[in-house]
């Protein structure tokens, strides 16, 4: 539930005002272009209309939140495409995408230390990485509904943003930044122990599945053909690259996926084609 002494319109005023601010102090003393540049900024406030203030207020209500900085909950799911399209001087939440994945590394870091004492560094490192990867947080994030509140810009809206995994999965660390900043390192203890520290305590996380390992053995079991992998898209800037691979059978494509790197697109698009032949074989 959002804090009873502020509104949402109080809310969006501070959100504008502090990012007005920063704007305003990252410009001071810098040439005459970058103040010409914030001047075609658009100072209008975010304003929230009654369903997103609904869905905002519903989370808070979900996972038992208060947050004290709302301005920082909205900017963690403030896209960047959203902020350029409106011309608005404030951030987006890429600032909040970094701070949150180093919090993430910590809080899981730490619960596999204390939670498994006889694994080896090893096995921890490569349990974190399964649990800290675009796909595990984009389907917490998808758990959440976090899709729902994303404020996008028109484009990335009617390109299906709203459910695209890689905006998901950085939509997650915002929130866990914005949680961060907002209330320390416990709360995020807190958060984590009622959406992903269950799961790993299940196993959902110690076998990391080769989908293309499988896919081989099941094409070299009848002798079906020659596999290949072709990378076919690329999008996104260098900090935030997206790959989207296609697996093909003599070369007839089977599948396709998408991820940070080749290797994990190359794995997503193996899972596709696995249960596209699983269902011909049946």
């Amino acid at each position: 539930m959002f804090h009873k002494r502020k509104g949402f319109d109080t809310i969006n005023r501070e959100f504008v005002c502090c990012a007005q601010n920063n704007v305003g102090g990252d410009i001071m003393g810098q040439s005459e272009k970058f103040q010409r540049r914030a001047k075609t900024l658009n100072p209008r406030r975010i304003i929230l209309d009654k369903q997103q203030k609904v869905l905002f207020t519903n989370l808070l209500d979900h996972l038992g939140l208060t947050f004290k900085q709302e301005s920082v909950l909205i900017q963690a799911f403030t896209h960047s495409s959203y902020v350029n399209e409106h011309r608005i001087s404030s951030y987006n939440n890429e600032r909040l995408e970094f701070l949150g994945d180093a919090v993430l590394e910590l809080a899981v870091s730490q619960y596999l230390y204390r939670t498994y004492p006889s694994m080896s560094e090893g096995d921890m490192t490569k349990l974190r990485a399964s649990i800290v990867c675009e796909p595990s947080l984009a389907q917490f994030a998808e758990e959440l509904q976090f899709g729902q509140l994303v404020l996008l810009g028109k484009g990335e809206e009617v390109t299906g943003g709203r459910t695209r995994p890689a905006l998901l999965a950085d939509v997650f660390e915002a929130f866990v930044g914005a949680l961060y900043i907002d209330q320390g390192l416990e709360a995020v203890f807190s958060f984590l122990t009622q959406t992903m520290y269950p799961k790993i305590k299940e196993g959902a996380f110690h076998t990391k599945v080769d989908f293309k390992s499988q896919l081989q053995e099941l094409i070299q079991q009848d002798n079906r053909g020659k596999l290949q992998y072709v990378i076919i898209h690329e999008r996104g800037p260098a900090h935030d690259r997206e790959f989207v691979s296609e697996v093909r059978l003599n070369e007839e494509a089977i599948g396709t996926g998408s991820g940070r790197s080749k290797k994990e697109s190359e794995q997503f698009a193996a899972k596709e084609a696995l249960a596209q032949l699983k269902k011909h074989l049946r």
